[in-house]
């Protein structure tokens, strides 16, 4: 009977120590993690149910290997996005972009392939790009960091090819905010009439439903060129 009844003072401490533990998680935490650093788990290609070839899992970073080429993307890649939607968000990653690269972080991408044929039909944009290398970094609004084709960045922080940046996008109710390499470089709000305006000055004016979506995947764009990402998270607000 003593045995019984310290077997079962012993189960009552650990699962209590276990609750403790789990509630410290997610109250101090928060975040979920969009790459484990070993597989691609959590992602498919844009309008199919499994992922390219050319994305790529090496030393904790997700890559596209845009060594061989089919058109203007790379052959057997394509954009990823999540399998998860998010509405309210604070994402932050890291990535690094190959000589003369271009890619980008697409959010509130609405993934209907009946409507929109890529999902920078449907989200808006944060540019990686190689300013120094790549054609787009002589164009405003289309060079790393910038809303793509609707805001430049207020500041450039941008680090040189080969070298890590750090990227947050803050999302909520409606004010998006960028932070690169630890500067808030984009600040603005969506979906109201200056929004509207900004579409209608742009590239995706003639798209029905660009940057109208509220909730939606996470992208990670294959443009043609070779591109790393790592410690990619997200938490809903």
């Amino acid at each position: 009977m003593k045995n019984i009844k310290l077997l079962l003072l012993f189960t009552i401490v650990v699962a209590g120590c276990n609750t403790q533990s789990k509630k410290a998680m997610s109250s101090s935490n928060g975040w979920i993690s969009l790459f484990d650093g070993k597989t691609l788990k959590g992602w498919h290609t844009y309008g199919k149910t499994t992922i390219g070839e050319a994305w790529k899992v090496q030393d904790g970073v997700l890559y596209l290997d845009a060594e061989k080429i089919d058109g203007w993307q790379a052959k057997s890649g394509g954009d990823i996005v999540t399998d998860e939607e998010f509405e309210n968000f604070d994402l932050q990653l890291e990535w690094k972009i190959s000589k003369n690269g271009n890619s980008g972080i697409i959010f509130y991408v609405h993934e209907d392939t009946s409507k929109y044929s890529y999902c920078w039909n449907t989200g808006p944009e944060m540019q990686v790009l190689d300013n120094d290398g790549h054609p787009d970094g002589k164009i405003i609004k289309h060079r790393a960091g910038d809303l793509y084709d609707l805001i430049s960045c207020s500041k450039e922080t941008v680090k040189p090819v080969g070298e890590w940046n750090k990227v947050e996008i803050i999302s909520k109710d409606g004010k998006l905010d960028f932070f690169l390499n630890g500067t808030n470089v984009v600040s603005t709000t969506l979906w109201d009439d200056n929004w509207k305006n900004l579409i209608a000055g742009s590239k995706f004016k003639n798209i029905t439903g660009f940057g109208t979506y509220k909730k939606g995947r996470i992208a990670l764009q294959d443009h043609g060129n070779t591109v790393w990402y790592r410690n990619i998270k997200i938490k809903r607000l």
